[in-house]
């Protein structure tokens, strides 16, 4: 089974996540989140959530629906930047590659072993972008650079949705966005067992993300 990539903890990530687990396919995915949190149900604003912000995030699922359903959870840092009207945008993304979490300990060894993440010498994959592709006011595209086991590939990300508007709770400029890339493992260096195991990996990225 390929591996599934969710890059964003908002609220969209949270339902296709439910939505794969309901396909059967929990195992395959892989959940990057930008903030501390599992994702959340962005709550009312209210005096209960003006006094304290933290206790008033509630998560849509807690820790053991995803770790019932298989889905690794994984921390990132992530900045995105987007100026609509010059059309111009930066993508810049940092995962630490030690977390993967299939499980399963033996396996965990075997993904960050030499023969393909090889977290001892790379404990970080990074995807790079100053340039965001517009069509007329509508951004559809990203290009970037991918940095992984130490080798740096330009890939294409696809926008399949986005959308741009005010946060109707917190106030400040918000973004969401969905977004697919097919890369191959043998591009990275990591390319054992193929042809035999899959080569395509597809990439699939929900993202919102609010200004702070």
């Amino acid at each position: 089974m390929e591996p599934i990539l969710i890059i964003g903890g908002g609220h969209a990530a949270a339902q296709l996540c439910a939505s794969l687990v309901e396909a059967g396919l929990g195992a395959a995915v892989h959940l990057v989140c930008g903030e501390a949190t599992l994702p959340y149900q962005r709550p009312p604003l209210s005096k209960a959530y003006l006094k304290n912000p933290a206790e008033a995030l509630q998560p849509h699922r807690g820790d053991a629906w995803y770790t019932q359903a298989g889905i690794a959870v994984h921390r990132s840092d992530l900045a995105v930047s987007i100026d609509r009207a010059a059309k111009t945008g930066s993508v810049d993304i940092t995962i630490d590659t030690t977390s993967v979490d299939t499980g399963l300990a033996l396996f965990d060894e075997h993904i960050q072993a030499e023969d393909f993440l090889d977290t001892a010498r790379y404990p970080t994959a990074v995807f790079r972008s100053p340039k965001v592709i517009f069509d007329g006011d509508k951004p559809v595209a990203v290009d970037g650079t991918l940095t992984l086991k130490g080798v740096s590939r330009p890939v294409t990300l696809k926008l399949t949705s986005f959308h741009a508007m005010l946060h109707p709770m917190m106030k400040k400029d918000a973004i969401g966005a969905n977004a697919t890339v097919t890369v191959k493992r043998t591009d990275f260096n990591m390319g054992k067992y193929a042809p035999h195991v899959g080569d395509d990996v597809t990439i699939d990225i929900a993202v919102e993300a609010i200004r702070e």
